[in-house]
C-alpha cells in the first residue's frame, strides 16, 4: 500500500527533494501527495511544482493564534488525504494539540546527534563544545521539542578546521540519506511508535544502513 505524505516546509526544502526523489521509484511505500509551507516566499514550493507535486501555502501571519494556523493546516492535510508527515525545515513550533492528532505519523529530521543539542545552532554548538562526532536524526514527534523516539541516526567525525558551513555540508549529505529511508519504514511499517518507543520489524538497524531479516 501507498501512503500519502505531506512534507512540511519553510525554505528551500533540501530535504523535500531528497524525499520527492526516493519516492519517486518503484516499489517505494510513499508517495509524496502535499507540499505544505508557512511562508509563501519559501524556495521549495517552485521545487515542489517543478517536479509535480500539490502545494500550498498556510501563512501563519494570518492567523491569529497558533491553535487557528494548525486548524487551518490540519484542514488541508485532510482534504489532501494525507496519512503522514514529514517535518523539513518547517520553522514552527507546533502545538500539542497538532501532535497529537498526528502522533506515529510526524517525524523529523534535526542536525545532531539526538539528545544532544537540541534546538538552533547544532553545528556551532557543537563546535563550540569540542565534539569529535557529529550528525544527524529522524525522530517522531513529540509535544517536548526535539525529544521523540529515534528512528535513525548518522554520524559525522568533527576534522580539524571544520566551520559551521563545512560541518554542516556533510551532514546534509547525511540527512538526504537517511530521511528517505525512515519515511520508507514508518510507510511500509517497518518502524513504528508503540508505547513512546520506536518497534522495529527486523530490517533496520537505525545507523542509516538496511540489514537482513534474521
Amino acid at each position: 500500500m501507498t501512503r500519502r505524505v505531506a512534507v512540511l516546509i519553510s525554505g528551500r526544502g533540501s530535504n523535500m527533494i531528497s524525499l520527492i526523489e526516493a519516492a519517486s521509484a518503484p516499489g517505494f511505500p510513499a508517495e509524496i501527495a502535499l507540499v505544505l509551507s508557512n511562508r509563501p516566499d519559501a524556495a521549495g514550493l517552485e521545487r515542489a511544482r517543478a517536479a509535480g507535486i500539490a502545494t500550498a501555502v498556510i501563512d501563519h501571519k494570518s492567523h491569529p493564534t497558533r491553535e487557528d494556523f494548525e486548524q487551518a493546516m490540519d484542514g488541508v492535510l485532510s482534504e489532501h488525504g494525507i496519512e503522514f508527515i514529514c517535518l523539513a525545515g518547517f520553522m514552527r513550533v507546533l502545538t500539542d494539540w497538532f501532535v497529537e492528532r498526528w502522533a506515529g505519523r510526524m517525524i523529523n529530521i534535526h542536525p545532531s546527534l539526538l539528545p544532544l543539542f537540541r534546538g538552533v545552532h547544532t553545528h556551532r554548538r557543537a563546535l563550540e563544545e569540542g565534539v569529535l562526532v557529529h550528525g544527524c536524526t529522524v525522530h517522531f514527534v513529540v509535544p517536548e521539542l526535539d525529544a521523540g523516539p529515534i528512528i535513525a541516526q548518522a554520524a559525522v567525525p568533527v576534522v580539524p578546521g571544520d566551520t559551521e558551513e563545512t560541518l554542516s555540508a556533510r551532514i546534509l549529505v547525511q540527512e538526504h540519506l537517511i530521511y528517505p529511508q525512515a519515511l520508507r519504514m514508518i510507510c511500509d511499517g517497518s518502524a513504528r511508535l508503540e508505547g513512546g518507543r520506536v518497534v522495529f520489524s527486523g530490517s533496520w538497524d537505525g545507523t542509516g544502513a538496511l540489514r537482513s531479516p534474521a
